[in-house]
């Protein structure tokens, strides 16, 4: 919440005059779906009137070794975006790819005047990524911990493992 803009008000409180802060943004909060929902869930704790914006997203493999990995895009849920402020949430930023493909599928819904990211776990090859997407930009991506390595299934190590078999259970 370091990057939205705030205004000054005074709030009356049955023993006198309080000055608060509150943030003038018109905030989205999106997510990927499945794993995302969790992290969601906690910034719709914080910023309880942000209207919400969902994808649909899934990793799969490319070759028989896991190793070729790609990102498909099913379904995408939002309001317009025109001039908000995105707060784009997912719990792992391994390769950077599917939160970039979030990003592009959230952009037919309207340009959104910031964007802020946010992960609980991000690899360098991830930030590197984010980085070289939004180069110059005025982007904002909060990682909680950077972990160095992505193994060869594109898995960030050490890491947490699946996000969203560990909020759900393993997938069948």
């Amino acid at each position: 919440s370091k990057a939205l803009s705030y205004s000054v008000e005074q709030v009356q409180t049955p023993l006198g005059t309080a000055t608060h802060s509150t943030h003038d943004d018109k905030i989205v909060i999106a997510t990927v779906f499945r794993a995302g929902l969790p992290l969601h869930t906690g910034f719709l704790n914080m910023f309880d009137h942000a209207d919400n914006a969902f994808v649909s997203a899934f990793r799969f493999y490319k070759d028989d070794e896991h190793r070729i990995v790609d990102v498909h895009i099913e379904y995408i849920a939002a309001p317009s975006l025109n001039d908000r402020t995105l707060l784009l949430v997912d719990p792992m930023l391994a390769t950077g790819e599917s939160m970039e493909l979030a990003w592009k599928a959230f952009l037919t819904k309207g340009k959104p005047a910031k964007l802020q990211m946010a992960c609980v776990i991000a690899s360098q090859q991830g930030v590197k990524h984010m980085a070289e997407l939004f180069p110059g930009d005025d982007v904002t991506l909060w990682c909680a911990a950077i972990d160095p390595v992505l193994d060869e299934h594109k898995y960030i190590v050490p890491g947490l493992g699946d996000a969203g078999d560990l909020a759900f259970g393993e997938k069948l």
